[in-house]
This record gives C-alpha cells, structure tokens and sequence, in this order.
C-alpha cells in the first residue's frame, strides 16, 4: 500500500493510483494537477486550479477504489452482474492557502472544495477506508475530519504544539498518527491521544502503517521518515505501553522522498518496501517485523538511473510501486513537467543496480503521442503561413512550390550573412530611423538569439564578444527569453566565466544573469544537478556579497573623509583670499598717498629744503 500520508512543502508531491497503479498524479513547477496513465504512457487528465499560482498544492492523496457511474451503459448480463470494477476516483490536494481540493478523475472536474477550517496551508491529507471521510493538517496545528458526504467540518482539535506535518489512518479505520514535534496516535471514537512517540529532531514527513495486526496484540508496528534524516524508524506499539524507543531502522543515502509498501499480515509474512530518497535512489527493503533489532538495516538493492551518453549523467527516480510481483517494480523518473513510466523487473541477487535510458527518446515519443487534438491547417497556394520556430527564421512557410519564382522578384529584402550581421552588431550605431530603407535589413534581437547560440556552441570568442557588447536592457532580456533551453546552461556558465575578468565586462555581465534570472529561474530550479553545475557562481555570489558589506564601511569613511579634507580645503582658500585682498589695498593706499606727495614738491618742498640746506652750512662755519 502506498504511503500517501502526505508530503514536505518543500517537495513536489507525486503519488500513483492504489491498487492496480493505473495512474500517477503530480503537481509539477507551475502549479497545475497532471494525471498520467501508467498503461498507455501518456497524460490522461490535467486539470488547473483557479488559484494555482498564489495558492499552490503542496499533498495530495488518492482515495480509496470505488465504484464509479461514468454514464450510460448497456444492460448487463447475469454472468457480468457480480464482475463489478472498482477505480481510482477522488484525489485529495491541499493547498498553501488553507483549503483542500477533491478532485474526480470520472468526473474530469472538480469534485468539491472544502474550506473554512484551516487558517494556515494543508502540509498533509490523508483519506478514511470509508471514502465518505478525510482528514487533514495544517500549520495552524490543527486537525480537521471532513465528511464529504456534506462538504463539511465534522470535528476539529488541537493536535500539536507546532505544524501538523504527517498524517496517516489505520487499515481498520480506527487510530490516526500525526506527527508534529511528536508523534501522536489518536483513537479516532473518542479524538483523543492513545500513544505518544518521540525520537525525531526534525519534520517528520512520512507515516505508514507497516502491518494490519491489532495493537494489544504487540504486532502493530508503523515506520516513519523526517527530513535531512537518512533513517527510516519502525516503531511498535505495545500492550504495556514500553514503546518510547524505535525497534528498527532502515538505512538510506539522502532524506526519504516517496515511500511504498506492502504490508504485513502475519509474523511469517516480511514487509516489502521501497523508499526513493531525495538524490534519486530507490533503496529496496525485505524485512520480518519481530520485535527490536540493534543494527540498523541496510537495503536489499539500491537501483539508480542515467543516460547513455558518454559522460553518464544521473536521472532522478521521482516515485516508485511494488507491484504484485517480488521482482517487478513501477518507475517514475525524468522531471515532473513530463515524468517517464515503466515496469522493470529488478534481480534484488545484486546490492546495486543501474539503469541506463535514453530520456531524450522517450520525452519525444511521450509528447507525440499525447498531442492527439491538434488539427493541421490547410495551407493555400496563395497564402502564406508564420509559424513559430527556433530563434531568427522570420521566413514564410511556403504552401506550395508554386508561384515561388515570382515572390522571389518582387521581394527586395536580403537574407544577411553571419559577417555581416557581426559586422552590423554595434547597438550604438544600429538605424531605427522611419526613413530608414527597407532593403537595408537590421539587426533584431532574434538575430542575436541565433548568434548567441550559435557562439555558445561553437565557443567563439568573437562572436559572444560582439553579442555580450549590448548595453540596452531591453535588447538583453528580449534575447533572454528567445533562447532555446538547452542553450540557457551554456549562457550561465559563460557569464559565469566573464564575471570573473574585466570588471566592466563583469558589469554586463551581470545585466545578462539577472535576464536569465528572469526568464528561465523555473528551468533552472527542476535540473538535478544545479549546485554542481553553478557552483562557482554560487561562490563568486558569496564572496562579492560578502565583500560588498566591507567596501561599504570603506565607502563611508572615505566619504566622511573626503568631505572634511572639502571642508578644511575651503576654509584655507577663504582666509588666504582675505589676506591677499588685505595686501593689495595697503599697496594701492601707499601708493595714493605717494603720488599725492610728488605733486607738492615743485612749489613747498623745495624752498623748506634750500632753507636747511643754509642752516647746515651755517652751523658747520
């Protein structure tokens, strides 16, 4: 049985179908429900909420197998009336924004709403046995039995000091387990806690019932997963009530993700389990739950997927389903956006399997066989047909060779060559004048996303230095968001490679990163191998953030600096400015009074001085 007890937040939710695993549910990046036939190997249903952008769906969880009345039938025969199909209907999702959406895959439309008892998002759901129940938990510490039967809030009580991050219901319908800081059982008769269990430091984000045994008879055993833990814990809930410590642990390479089990019916019968942690390994376990074991258990057969290509690249597992089978097992892999299915028998003889797969294959053949309601259209001889194509093919799509000679006369327009456009890529110089001829084609940002992957492919210096030249921000994010998206891992790691060199290359640089920011932080964020990959721009981030705190404090007192060395500088100018204005006018005035002097001397001086020069001889005789 599946454990669909819920999920992180922090992970896209992805469950398959109980029973006959028909079919996989999961929310991918953009917030929309896509249900996948595992069969046929295509999509079935998708259905997108009315607020799935502000409100995204963080659990979801099927209900249990129910008879559905999809319309009118024939009339049965007798040998047929007792042959009666149950199906996987209801989903339940939660959502951030306190509400849980039923789903009805029969119905292709939602089934209802209910809302109005949680103030906080829905971190799990989880359904009854009788599909007329639902329970949910929120961040808002609380528990909610729905009955769907009304839409309505049939009880609610406190379940937790903190979030409610996990739940799960008994086979018999009779105890639930939540897991807050702890992990509760509660008698679902009377809502009131009947064990408590502690052991985890942090979320717990997986409960599951391991057998179907009744608790006073000692055999009741449960497993539950947290995050950042690589421990699966098994706790068994005993008649004297000696349970505080787990009984068993399971050993695992990263935080479980998604978990699938077959449970125990009897002491001879071993549990099966299959864990898909969050690196993308699926950790197979075979275990007979009798009572306390020391060791931790190591799994029975790790399995891992990657491509073919010459440097094999690892592809993420997303969910597995043990199947009827001991040896056979349902994959998901690949991205949520579009997951690939497939059945594979695994030799469990080996510790360690890997499987090699062409994803690129099976991503095209899945999507051509999924757009099944595209008509094409019927192209006139006449007419001509702009279709959306690769980054700078602005040509008509012809209908027919006919007519061709004389749409090549009557055109004046000329297709430019590589040189010249990088001939014509100065931005500063680029004509957008009305009166500008129109034989003389010029250059668009669609030529530059042509050149730009074109560059990256061939690593040309010279043509990304011509293209990384532009300095219109529009120029750059139009570019941006026309590149393919296998070219956008190429651009990162080559603005990468120029942030660190000339700091006013850098300063274009980083305009560049924050346009692929922009556009294509949704690609980015659904790659496997993202912190590996950017690494270094992480780092140069960090260390430039970093820096940027000190060279602040630096800015300051150099500012406060050079303000005062102004401040004295302009004082100084002043004082000398007066006492040089001071000299100036004692010279004038001397100089005044000088001229004033010379002018009497002709008439008084020289008489007075005839005068003394008759007295010193006198008194020398």
């Amino acid at each position: 049985m599946a454990a669909d007890a819920g999920s992180s937040p922090l992970q896209l939710p992805c469950v398959f179908s109980p029973k006959s695993r028909q079919y996989l549910a999961l929310c991918a990046q953009d917030g929309r429900l896509r249900i996948w036939n595992t069969d046929s190997k295509t999509l079935h249903q998708e259905y997108v909420p009315s607020a799935h952008l502000s409100a995204t769906c963080t659990c979801i969880a099927w209900g249990p197998c129910r008879t559905v009345k999809e319309g009118p039938r024939r009339k049965k025969r007798k040998s047929e009336v007792d042959q009666v199909e149950e199906k996987a209907d209801l989903l339940a999702m939660g959502t951030a924004a306190g509400t849980v959406l039923i789903y009805s895959t029969a119905k292709g439309a939602l089934h209802c709403t209910l809302d109005g008892g949680h103030s906080g998002g829905v971190n799990c759901v989880q359904w009854h046995p009788d599909d007329s129940f639902l329970y949910s938990g929120s961040d808002d510490t609380n528990i909610i039995e729905w009955d769907l039967q009304t839409g309505k809030m049939r009880s609610k009580w406190k379940a937790d000091r903190a979030a409610v991050t996990s739940l799960c219901v008994s086979h018999d319908g009779k105890l639930l387990l939540s897991a807050g800081q702890i992990i509760k059982m509660w008698d679902l008769d009377t809502k009131e806690v009947y064990r408590k269990f502690t052991g985890h430091s942090t979320a717990v984000t997986t409960l599951s019932f391991a057998t179907t045994r009744p608790p006073d008879s000692n055999g009741l055993y449960f497993l539950s997963g947290a995050a950042h833990d690589r421990l699966l814990s098994v706790w068994q809930v005993r008649e004297d009530g000696k349970d505080k410590n787990s009984v068993v642990s399971f050993t695992l390479t990263d935080e479980p993700q998604h978990i699938d089990l077959v449970t125990s019916n009897s002491k001879e019968e071993a549990v099966r389990l299959a864990v898909v942690c969050k690196d993308g390994q699926l950790h197979l376990f075979e275990h007979f739950l009798n009572g306390p074991c020391k060791k931790p258990l190591s799994p029975l057969c790790t399995v891992q997927m990657s491509d073919t290509k010459d440097s094999p690249v690892p592809i993420p597992l997303l969910a597995a389903a043990l199947r009827a089978d001991t040896r056979t097992v349902l994959l998901a892999y690949g991205n949520h956006l579009q997951p690939v299915m497939e059945r594979v028998e695994i030799n469990t003889a080996e510790r360690h399997v890997c499987l090699t797969r062409d994803v690129q294959t099976s991503l095209s053949l899945s999507m051509e066989t999924t757009v099944s309601k595209v008509k094409t259209p019927i192209v006139n001889a006449k007419g001509r047909v702009l279709v959306p194509g690769l980054p700078g093919h602005q040509a008509p799509v012809k209908g027919t060779s006919q007519g061709s000679e004389k749409r090549k006369k009557d055109t004046d327009t000329k297709e430019m060559s590589i040189a010249e456009r990088l001939g014509e890529i100065d931005l500063s110089t680029v004509s957008t004048e009305k009166g500008a001829p129109k034989g003389t084609a010029s250059l668009q940002t669609d030529n530059f996303a042509v050149l730009l992957v074109q560059g990256l492919e061939s690593n040309d210096a010279n043509i990304l230095n011509k293209v990384f030249q532009t300095r219109k921000e529009m120029v750059i994010k139009k570019t941006v968001a026309r590149l393919p998206l296998s070219a956008v891992l190429p651009l990162v790691e080559e603005i990468t490679k120029r942030l660190q060199g000339h700091p006013f290359t850098a300063v274009l640089m980083v305009r560049w990163l924050k346009a692929v920011l922009m556009h294509h932080t949704s690609y980015l964020a659904s790659l496997p191998d993202l912190v590996t990959q950017l690494g270094v721009l992480y780092h140069m981030i960090e260390s430039r953030v970093k820096m940027f705190h000190k060279l602040t404090k630096l800015h300051g007192k150099l500012y406060l600096l050079m303000t005062q060395v102004a401040t004295s500088d302009s004082s100084n100018s002043v004082t000398d400015v007066d006492h040089t204005a001071k000299l100036v006018y004692e010279e004038e005035s001397s100089d005044e009074d000088e001229a004033s002097g010379d002018e009497g001397l002709p008439d008084d001086d020289s008489d007075n001085w005839e005068e003394e020069e008759t007295m010193k001889e006198d008194e020398e005789d």
